[in-house]
């Protein structure tokens, strides 16, 4: 079932606005606009952003998740330019295309370590994600198969038999991340990876994404709040703010000549982290100056 590198750009965007309905007493809601973004076949690319950027948002849309059925009922639509992963058109996908797409996306989501369901072991919840997309794959192959992807994730062997409240959070997000790639997915999307764990662990974790991306040659998104995060795995970064991407490039490059008034304060942070706080808040504040303005 593995698929590798991507023969075409894996995520493809242009002016991408994605919208969440109104509901309840809450209005319609826009939550990214004008999102334009390209990732090359075997490229990892990170998107930095505080929460409620919009960047999780990105994830559930770029990744499938946000049209298949959602018990709340509240998912995001597409309604304004285009995307493209792994060659499928997202606007209107057919539900035949969404299943092929599937296929080839492996999402890691950001609560994804914590969520694993606590009534089956390790190797049931490693294997799920292989049966959901064919029920008739070979259990015996399965079986090999999950257990590569547990010691390529460099657990024991020993844990798929173990359930996942018999585990630490670190080798749940593990367990979490050999589910994401156990179908061997030519795309892996990763929403903040190393929420809720230790710096030693999040170190660990990031760099296991990071060999395991070479030696597999997948594509990749990674999404995190923390640069020191996509620092030690992305070719390129983009920052969102506001729902909107103010920069894209090298960490390098976007973050030394900054046209925006939060990636400034960011770049100030690096290079003055006692005043990362003051200077992130004078960026966000000059910005909400300018909407208001803009609203006028």
């Amino acid at each position: 079932m593995r698929h590798g590198a991507a023969s075409v750009p894996p995520i493809q965007t242009s002016d991408l606005t994605i919208e969440y309905p109104p509901h309840g007493a809450s209005p319609a809601f826009v939550a990214v606009h004008g999102f334009t973004l390209r990732i090359e076949p075997g490229e990892v690319v990170g998107l930095l952003g505080e929460s409620g950027s919009g960047k999780s948002t990105v994830a559930r849309v770029l990744s499938g998740d946000a049209f298949v059925s959602d018990v709340t009922g509240i998912r995001p639509q597409i309604t304004g330019g285009d995307a493209t992963v792994l060659g499928f058109g997202l606007r209107r996908i057919s539900k035949r295309k969404l299943a092929r797409l599937t296929f080839g996306v492996g999402l890691l989501a950001q609560d994804a370590a914590d969520t694993l369901p606590s009534t089956m072991t390790v190797a049931e919840i490693v294997a799920e994600p292989v049966l959901e997309r064919d029920r008739r794959y070979n259990r015996r192959a399965l079986g090999a198969q999950v257990a590569t992807m547990i010691d390529a994730v460099r657990l024991p062997l020993t844990v798929l038999g173990q359930y996942p409240y018999e585990l630490s959070s670190g080798q749940r997000q593990r367990v979490a991340l050999a589910r994401a790639l156990v179908f061997g997915p030519a795309l892996l999307i990763a929403d903040e990876p190393t929420a809720g764990v230790d710096v030693l662990v999040r170190d660990a974790v990031i760099d296991l994404i990071s060999e395991l991306q070479q030696e597999r040659s997948f594509s990749a998104l990674v999404i995190s709040h923390d640069l020191a995060v996509l620092q030690r795995v992305a070719n390129r970064i983009g920052v969102m703010h506001q729902g909107v991407l103010v920069g894209l490039g090298t960490i390098d490059d976007v973050f030394r000549d900054p046209w925006h008034p939060y990636v400034r304060g960011l770049a100030a942070a690096l290079q003055h982290p006692a005043s990362a706080a003051t200077d992130t808040a004078a960026a966000t504040a000059s910005d909400d100056e300018t909407d208001a303005a803009a609203a006028s």
